[in-house]
């Protein structure tokens, strides 16, 4: 490990970069490890402590020589969550949240990994491991004991593309020839670029919507010489993969769109925010990252451009749903605790490194090269007057056909759950926990801005599936991804979990529902960020639309708090004692 230089300290943007490299070589971070990174970046060993506790991927103990996250989101519980729970445990000997006596294997819990059209699924050293069941679990920890490594045994991740508008009307998944549209700069001014975007009306595809052209013109305003394009690949959102499938399907988009940016605002240095949960797509990354600097797509003077410099790096992040909130991946990206900055400055004026940033997502960039390649009429002649062009849907749950599904802005939630072969659809959980929560009444809407916007998220679930354990799981998703920073978030979310539980064991009241909207609203007016506003809004939105399924699952008659509590088993303790 890199120690200080000529009594410099390291730049701290390469805390998260050390901190993985002694983890994946020690499988933990050791005491030691904390000291020699207090005294390399001149950080308070309990400043790197509170770095490390931050984030979920982060180990201080022995994580076993193979450490195995299972998925626990609402769509791997349908599908089978508890039976491979109970399978790794019983091959390994090792018990959730804990190692085995052997240190052999670490099982351990984890949110959503972008493999909801595959569930069960878990990593392994990172590595995907897909459809699980029973005796799949048993041959892969067969296997391992053998010897085999994880990467020898993991699964390839096909790309489940189910549907696209016919060629002339799809932007993402039609021909396209890497590195072929980065050239069309040449016979483009900056300005004529963002004036394009504009144009086509692109906005943000990660939910927030946010006119695209706009943020760029407003980063190339800024006097700064020096600006940053980041990327946000740390879509955390349970249900959604549409970001996994483009960077695994045609990464090279990514990079041009990214390129582009760059040449937009001036900036000439790129970062691809990774969530670690995509570990195991970091190589290919990186092997298209050299194939654009080996074709003059990256480095100096691309295309011959004269003084159009470009260069790209990868960041890992380390596990936390709140970095998707762009300005809590800028201070991860900065060596700090993934914790959302106070509104006072927008990332194009002081992001990373106080510097100018552009921040989109994968599916953003990828659209923003479309634009250009295609142009905007394109953009414009597809979907509706306020939405144009398409969008990707990550769908799963219960129907035939999970996969990522392009389609029209203006698309109706009938049309997808027909081309899904939905089973019985009771309700859809549209842009993830944090999204709408839409009842069979309200199928016939529309995909689009003005209607039912959506970042990508598509769940569904059928007649035969329990609301309230839904809501649950969400509900601990947010409470355990809460960074805890604000007491609304911090607080709201562990009191509606356990007003949840008080419903679910038949204790509770009607005024238990009164209480969680007032949380919800709190939660909503006073949470520095958009996790605590939005914690609530499936909740509130399944109280509304499904009254008679709440409705009976509270006490009227006040005899609740009796229901559960038995006598005779009470006194059986007192009663052996006094025998």
């Amino acid at each position: 490990m890199a120690k200080r230089k000529s009594g410099k300290f390291r730049d701290r943007v390469e805390l998260l970069d050390c901190l993985w490299a002694y983890q994946s070589k020690h499988g933990y971070i050791k005491d030691n490890h904390v000291k020699q990174c207090s005294e390399d970046f001149g950080i308070s060993e309990v400043e790197i402590e509170g770095v490390i506790s931050f984030y979920h991927f982060f180990m201080r103990q022995p994580g076993g020589k193979f450490t195995i996250y299972l998925n626990n989101s609402i769509v791997s519980e349908f599908k089978g969550f508890e039976r491979i729970k109970q399978a790794f445990e019983r091959e390994t000997g090792a018990s959730f949240g804990s190692v085995d006596p052997g240190r052999q294997f670490g099982l351990f819990e984890t949110a959503c990994i972008g493999l909801s059209d595959y569930e069960p699924a878990a990593l392994i050293n990172f590595h995907p491991f897909i459809n699980l069941t029973t005796l799949k679990v048993k041959e892969i920890v067969s296997q391992l004991k053998k010897g085999k490594r994880p990467a020898d045994i993991c699964d390839d991740i096909p790309n489940n593309i189910r549907l696209q508008p016919p060629k002339e009307g799809a932007i993402f998944f039609r021909d396209y020839k890497p590195g072929s549209i980065v050239p069309l700069l040449s016979q483009m001014k900056p300005e004529a670029v963002i004036e394009e975007v504009k144009r086509s009306m692109l906005r943000g595809m990660g939910g927030a919507l946010f006119p695209t052209g706009l943020k760029w013109a407003s980063c190339a305003a800024e006097g700064e010489k020096k600006k940053y394009i980041v990327c946000n690949a740390d879509e955390g959102e349970p249900g959604t993969f549409k970001d996994r499938v483009l960077m695994t399907s045609m990464p090279a988009l990514l990079l041009e769109g990214m390129i582009i940016a760059g040449y937009a605002v001036g900036s000439d240095e790129g970062v691809i925010y990774l969530r670690a949960e995509y570990f195991w797509m970091k190589k290919q990354l990186e092997k298209t990252i050299k194939q654009f600097y080996k074709m003059g797509l990256l480095g100096t003077d691309i295309t011959g451009i004269k003084g159009f410099n470009f260069d790209l790096r990868i960041q890992m992040g380390a596990g936390a749903y709140v970095c998707g909130e762009e300005t809590a991946l800028l201070n991860s990206m900065e060596g700090k605790r993934g914790e959302p900055r106070t509104k006072q400055f927008f990332p194009t004026e002081k992001g990373f490194l106080d510097k100018p940033t552009v921040v989109n997502n994968v599916e953003t960039f990828c659209a923003a090269a479309r634009v250009v390649e295609l142009g905007s009429d394109h953009f414009l002649s597809i979907g509706t007057a306020s939405s144009p062009g398409t969008k990707l849907l990550s769908v799963s749950g219960d129907c035939h056909k999970p996969g990522i599904y392009e389609v029209a802005w203006g698309t109706k939630v009938s049309r997808v759950l027909k081309e899904a072969e939905a089973e019985n659809p009771n309700f859809v959980q549209v842009s993830g926990p944090s999204g709408s929560c839409i009842s069979a009444k309200e199928f016939k809407r529309s995909i689009e801005k003005d209607d039912l916007p959506c970042g990508g998220s598509f769940m569904i679930f059928n007649d035969k599936r329990d609301i309230l354990t839904i809501m649950k799981n969400y509900t601990n998703f947010f409470k355990e991804e809460s960074c805890g920073f604000c007491t609304p978030c911090r607080a709201g979310n562990f009191i509606i979990q356990r007003k949840l539980e008080k419903i679910g064991k038949g204790l509770a009241y009607p005024s238990d529902y009164d209480d969680i909207r007032e949380w919800g609203e709190v939660m909503k007016m006073t949470s520095r960020c958009g996790l605590g506003k939005a914690a609530t809004n499936s909740l509130n939105q399944a109280l509304e639309k499904f009254p008679k399924y709440f409705d009976g699952l509270v006490d009227h008659h006040k005899e609740g708090l009796n229901k559960e509590f038995d006598l005779e088993s009470a006194v059986q303790e007192y009663e052996k004692f006094k025998s």
